[in-house]
């Protein structure tokens, strides 16, 4: 299993990338502020303005450190990318089976099947560390509402009604969402979710952690040799990583959506941490961005023993570990793809 490496953040209004010998400067106003070996990261993420040299993109590209560039707020821009790793043969499998409908189907089956039972675990737990508090009936009856969609994803299934049954449990699970948060309820709130642009303190921080996740996931893909553009769940389109996107999936309850809702518990971050725009997106600002950073590098770095390696391994490396079990699924190494099932 491959080492877990760093991922540096640069979110420094007017920062500039440079590169000295095989370091990364992080330059401010002409003042060199931190020195990083470039074999000690995994990516870069730049939010807002900053800006890197060529010199130094050259050296992201030759060592296969993802230099990712951000809004101010989240959005994704732009990656500079090396050569292309991993076998030509391996990618052209995997876009025959996006070509396949019921190879499509299947492999978005497994995804959607972990997707739901990591939402069910989560809820399951919040009911179970709670028994009497309010909302716990709704809880208890939501998961059993996903046990019964998981259920339904037994048997093969057509593409379309995958989707059906993903959409339906996103609403159940959704619908009580509001029920998890325990505090600060005047700031931290969950009506429904909204995406482009996030309409509510809850979203906003959700959408920020689906991006870094969605940057991780991609990066993991290209490290294995798998296109992160042709996905099976999500179809091609222009711009839009749809296989980071099908992986993604298994890891928005277990790591996103518990990770929003401990920060909101546990009181890390606050409602005058986020600021409503003229055009009613919110955002957080830049204190806010930096704790959340911070948070989600450390939940990286604890340990999981992962349910199909039987070992312990780092929650940021489970990405990769999805990753490379999917490419031994479509080298033909394993009868089917195993996904990432939290219990």
């Amino acid at each position: 299993m491959k080492r877990l490496l760093n991922t540096l953040y640069v979110a420094t209004k007017g920062a500039y990338l440079a590169r000295e010998g095989d370091q990364v400067l992080v330059r401010v106003e002409k003042e060199t502020k931190l020195r990083v070996p470039i074999h000690t990261l995994g990516s870069i993420v730049c939010f807002g303005q900053v800006g890197a040299s060529p010199a130094l993109m050259g050296l992201c590209g030759e060592r296969q450190v993802a230099l990712s560039f951000m809004s101010q707020n989240g959005r994704f821009l732009a990656r500079v990318q090396g050569p292309v790793s991993g076998n030509v043969l391996l990618r052209r499998e995997q876009y025959r089976r996006a070509d396949d409908e019921r190879a499509s189907a299947e492999l978005a089956c497994a995804v959607v099947a972990a997707k739901i039972a990591n939402c069910r675990s989560v809820v399951q737990r919040a009911a179970r560390e709670k028994p009497d508090a309010e909302g716990a009936e709704a809880l208890r009856h939501a998961a059993s509402r996903l046990g019964r969609v998981l259920d339904q994803l037994r048997d093969p299934l057509q593409l379309d009604l995958v989707r059906g049954r993903e959409g339906e449990a996103g609403n159940v699970y959704f619908a009580i969402f509001d029920h998890l948060i325990t505090v600060q309820k005047e700031d931290f709130f969950f009506r429904e979710r909204s995406r482009r642009p996030p309409l509510d303190n809850m979203n906003s921080l959700l959408s920020f952690l689906y991006t870094l996740l969605a940057h991780d996931v991609a990066a993991a893909l290209e490290g294995v040799g798998l296109d992160p553009a042709v996905g099976f769940l999500h179809r091609e389109r222009p711009g839009r990583p749809g296989l980071a996107l099908d992986l993604m999936e298994e890891f928005r309850p277990f790591l996103a959506d518990r990770l929003a809702l401990s920060l909101v518990n546990l009181q890390q971050v606050k409602g005058k941490g986020f600021q409503k725009s003229e055009t009613g997106a919110v955002y957080m600002d830049d204190a806010t961005r930096k704790e959340v950073l911070v948070a989600y590098q450390k939940r990286k770095q604890e340990e999981i023993q992962h349910p199909f390696l039987e070992e312990k391994i780092p929650i940021g490396l489970l990405p990769h570990a999805q990753a490379m079990l999917l490419a031994r699924h479509l080298r033909g190494d394993l009868d089917g793809y195993p996904p990432f099932l939290w219990k």
